[in-house]
Order: structure tokens, then C-alpha cells, then sequence
């Protein structure tokens, strides 16, 4: 079980990255929190969780042992694979989610990509509890901003088509939100049009 990658960032995406050491370069999904707070970096220890199965060995990396942990939490949810776990984290920080699971906002969690009502009551009743003990920092869940321009629209509909979204449905959705905030940092861009898409 590897518990975290230390070392140099040799490709970085809104929704993945590659951090090589010892001379191994290690593909590593990660969310939109993760991204931001890497992007400027060269080199990043990412704490690692290991999605193993007969088809496939996928990395899911985090800054804090906390965000690990939420991350396992939702996907001990009936229903919440990694994936759609990596996507409820894209839509919201820990911070946030620790707050709307535990004020059983339902309106805010069923409006994430593939969580329907039952899903939302099923994560707020199975980790409402759970969430309240564990010991968050909210100084990770700022956005800093980047250059805007057609480079932020290509990057974010690049990362919506990865996520799952077709891409004329992410176009649309980056496009919609450019037309009236047209310097919208891309981490904050892709972040509200996960929220948008429906």
C-alpha cells in the first residue's frame, strides 16, 4: 500500500497529474482543490489512494491525510465510486462538504453530476456523523487566479470531457459562464460548471 508520492511534477492537468521519483513517473488523478494548490509548484507530495481492480490500478492523490480521508468516506457510500467521489470533491472542498453533509443540504449535493436525492440522503444520513469529527483546515480550500483568455476555455472543457461530460455539453456550460465573467480563474470556471451542468 502505498501511502503518498513525493517528488517532481512533470505533467499537471485540472484532472490529473504525473510526479516522477526514483525514476518512475506515476499518473495520479486528482481534484480541483489538489490542482490548484500544485499549479505553480515543480515539485508536490501527494498523499495516495490505491483503486485497485482486475482491469485497472488507479492512483487518486490529496494534500492532506484529512482529504484522503474524506475521499474513502464518500466512496463507502452505496453507490459512490471513485470517480463520482473525485467529482463531488471537484464541486466542493472539504471544508464545504463537511458543511453541507452536516447541515443535510440535499439541494447542493444532489446538484453534482451523478448524485441524485436518494444518493445526497444516503451520504448525508451514512456520513453526517463522521464528517463532524474529523478535523478539516479551511485554509486549503481557497481558488488563487491564473491568466484568463481561450487558453482557461480549452483547459476547462479539456477537464469536463475527462470527467465524463460530452463535449459539446462542456462547451456549452464553459461558454455560458465566460459570456458574463470572462476572467474567471480556470479552477473556479470548471468548478461552476460542474455545478451548472446538468
Amino acid at each position: 500500500m502505498i501511502d503518498y508520492i513525493k517528488g517532481e511534477i512533470t505533467e499537471l492537468s485540472p484532472t490529473y497529474t504525473v510526479v516522477e521519483t526514483g525514476g518512475i513517473g506515476y499518473f495520479i488523478n486528482i481534484t480541483l482543490p489538489v490542482y490548484t494548490t500544485i499549479r505553480q509548484l515543480s515539485s508536490a507530495k501527494l498523499y495516495v489512494y490505491e483503486a485497485i481492480r482486475e482491469d485497472a490500478h488507479t492512483l487518486y492523490g490529496f494534500l492532506q491525510p484529512v482529504e484522503r480521508q474524506v475521499f474513502l468516506l464518500l466512496i463507502s457510500v452505496s453507490g459512490i465510486g471513485p470517480n463520482t467521489a473525485r467529482m463531488i470533491m471537484s464541486s466542493y472542498s472539504v471544508v464545504e462538504l463537511q458543511h453541507l453533509i452536516s447541515t443535510e443540504n440535499t439541494a447542493a449535493l444532489n446538484a453534482i453530476k451523478g448524485i441524485g436525492t436518494k444518493t445526497a440522503l444516503r451520504l448525508i444520513v451514512d456520513l453526517k456523523d463522521k464528517m463532524l469529527k474529523l478535523h478539516i483546515d479551511a485554509s486549503g480550500s481557497a481558488f488563487q487566479p491564473v491568466v484568463a483568455g481561450n487558453a482557461n476555455r480549452e483547459e476547462a472543457v479539456a477537464a469536463l470531457v475527462m470527467l465524463g461530460f460530452a463535449a459539446n455539453i462542456s462547451q456549452k456550460a464553459v461558454d455560458a459562464i465566460l459570456k458574463t465573467q470572462p476572467d474567471m480563474p480556470v479552477e473556479l470556471l470548471i468548478k461552476t460548471a460542474l455545478q451548472n451542468i446538468r
